[in-house]
């Protein structure tokens, strides 16, 4: 870059750049504004978000495969939120929701189909479902009693009893008062009164919550408070079986969620509370993104939605990206996706320890080419399986994440676009050329600035001005959002 193409400093004394603002502003005036430009102009960007509260009680939902227990989740939850379909082991992970039932808040956790004696991924559910009853304060032991008590219900009873957590057990898919006999039969089970009830219909459901609010306790045992500040939330997105659970599992130090050569391993977005570089954080494990969701059906289709919603509520994505096969058109889609949703970024090149030493350079141009549109996007090599070079994320993160906080002066924003439209003014079309009356930044949390203008401004001028920007005030690992408002002058 020649020192003629470098954008303009911006101006350093902060008194005159308000001046000229105020100066440009007061201009506005002989324009046509609306009620939303006004909005904008006098800063209504009240966008605030209640900080989550922890350390509630925890009930945990246990049980055999297909007995309904995340459609008894969702029963309570009020809302569709664990993917069900039916057929067994749909559920893999344990899964935390904020719930409440009469004046009572809790933690609600889903966990995947018990059973006993079992190999490869279904013994990885069982472990995460064991897990989640040592994490609890009270258990919700479903059983289906269409069936009746069956030789693993009464495995899983013995070791509910060696956990000496209390226990509320449910009968489910009484659908009717002819079927409440069969809720009898489990009085076997030797867990008290049974509680029938229909987790598809709701039938019952309001006793059996009374019963397991009862059984909690006011202050959690299991469950501890977080910093008042409260944690920034991550994602991490990429196609199936690129490692994402294996990155969580190896930052939490522990198996936190199941991890299997098979692709599609997680369909339940899995939350867990990790503490990298003195501080808390909370990391969110998401479904693999595939390459067509409306392609995709049952509980494969769910979980695509399940990890869109995820994203919805995380502040900075860590996209990962098989580094030991070449970018694909769907790393491109899932960079892309998290670019719309305007969330902070960092991409990671998982299992760079599989690269050739000899390869890894070529490898570095080929990426930079093929991601040219996000430079801007913090990069790092990782090893999720061995831990190698994750220590790199924080500051990554952190990089991102104060990008995506940031905000411009008005005046600032204004002083800068002045001189850079001076120096490298819009290119004429039509005879006209179009001027930059005003600029603001409306928002952030992505930073996002809207222009007033005497004409429009065609995309690639828009670039330009975004790539100035990022040189001049950094935004490095945030998406910027310009929009153009056109207004014609007054009529005397």
């Amino acid at each position: 870059m020649t020192p003629d193409e470098r954008p303009p400093e911006p101006t350093a004394d902060p008194a005159a750049e308000e001046r000229r603002a105020e100066a440009l502003r007061a201009g506005l005036a002989d324009y046509v504004l609306e009620d939303e430009d006004l909005a904008v102009l006098d800063g209504a960007d009240t966008e605030a978000e209640a900080a989550p509260a922890h350390g509630l009680p925890v009930l945990a939902v246990v049980g055999r495969p297909n007995v309904g227990k995340s459609t008894l989740v969702n029963r309570i939850l009020g809302r569709r939120e664990a993917v069900v379909q039916d057929v067994p082991g749909v559920t893999r992970d344990r899964v935390s929701y904020p719930a409440e039932w009469a004046g009572r808040r809790f933690t609600l956790v889903d966990t995947g189909g018990w059973e006993t004696d079992l190999a490869g991924v279904d013994a990885r559910v069982a472990e995460q479902a064991e897990v989640a009853v040592g994490l609890a304060d009270a258990v919700m032991f479903v059983v289906d009693a269409t069936v009746g008590p069956t030789d693993t219900d009464e495995r899983v009873v013995r070791l509910l009893r060696r956990s000496g957590k209390p226990v509320v057990l449910v009968a489910n898919k009484v659908d009717s008062p002819a079927q409440e006999a069969d809720a009898a039969l489990l009085w076997s089970l030797g867990l008290g009164e049974p509680h029938p009830v229909s987790a598809l219909h709701g039938r019952g459901s309001g006793d059996l919550l009374d019963a397991a609010v009862a059984a909690l306790p006011e202050v959690s045992a299991v469950a501890g408070a977080l910093p008042e500040a409260g944690p920034r939330r991550v994602a991490l997105l990429g196609r199936p079986n690129v490692g994402k659970s294996s990155l969580l599992n190896t930052l939490a130090g522990a198996q936190r969620v199941v991890v299997h050569d098979a692709p599609g391993t997680t369909r339940d977005p899995v939350d867990e509370l990790i503490e990298l570089g003195g501080r808390p954080w909370w990391f969110v494990d998401t479904a693999g993104i595939r390459r067509r969701v409306h392609q995709t059906s049952g509980a494969d289709f769910y979980a695509s939605l399940r990890t869109q919603a995820a994203l919805e509520k995380a502040e900075v994505a860590v996209v990962l990206i098989d580094a030991s096969v070449p970018l694909t058109e769907q790393d491109t889609r899932v960079i892309q996706q998290v670019i719309d949703a305007g969330r902070a970024l960092v991409i990671a090149y998982n299992k760079w320890d599989l690269v050739d030493e000899d390869r890894r350079p070529l490898l570095e141009r080929e990426n930079e080419l093929d991601l040219v549109q996000v430079r801007w996007a913090p990069r790092i090599n990782i090893s999720a399986r061995t831990g190698w070079h994750t220590n790199r994320l924080v500051r990554a993160l952190e990089t991102s994440l104060a990008s995506w906080d940031t905000r411009i002066p008005t005046g600032r924003l204004n002083a800068f676009l002045g001189e850079l439209a001076a120096a490298h003014p819009h290119p004429v079309r039509g005879g006209k050329q179009p001027r930059i009356l005003f600029a603001t930044q409306a928002a952030n949390r992505p930073p996002r600035f809207v222009i007033f203008a005497t004409g429009f401004i065609e995309a690639g001028y828009r670039r330009f001005l975004e790539n100035r920007l990022r040189e001049a005030f950094g935004f490095e690992g945030s998406p910027i959002q310009i929009s153009v408002r056109v207004r014609e002058k007054r009529r005397r």
